[in-house]
């Protein structure tokens, strides 16, 4: 039974940063690439970023472009979102998501119907 847990979520000012981390079990991270979803109030669930394993390739929103950096532990079954200067536009509910494949396509990987399996998500919160 594959599960994904996130955690790293939290309160933070304008400008701060917070790392979130995507842990696995019942799969290797190693065979599979791993999206990072938010969903704020009112908005509808948006694609942030994507770690393509056997391209290694990383892919980004443009609202995060420069800001956020996606990056995994293969050793340790993790994948990370590191957010900087983080601003109250962020402020939602992330979610990691898996694809059961090393490699995603550019084109694909913002598509929510891309990816089979889901965590319960964190609490990102950027306030003053």
């Amino acid at each position: 039974q594959v599960q994904l847990v996130e955690s790293g979520g939290g309160s933070v000012q304008p400008g701060g940063s917070l790392r979130l981390s995507c842990s696995a079990s019942g799969f290797s991270l190693f065979y599979g690439s791993v999206g990072w979803f938010r969903l704020a109030p009112g908005k509808e669930r948006e694609a942030v970023s994507c770690s393509s394993n056997s391209d290694d390739r990383q892919y980004y929103a443009d609202s995060v472009k420069g800001r956020f950096t996606v990056s995994r532990d293969n050793s340790g079954n993790t994948v990370y979102l590191q957010m900087n200067n983080l601003r109250p536009e962020d402020t939602a509910v992330y979610y990691c998501a898996l694809r059961n494949s090393p490699r995603m396509p550019e084109r694909l990987w913002d598509r929510m119907g891309e990816y089979s399996y889901w965590g319960q998500g964190t609490q990102v919160t950027v306030s003053s």
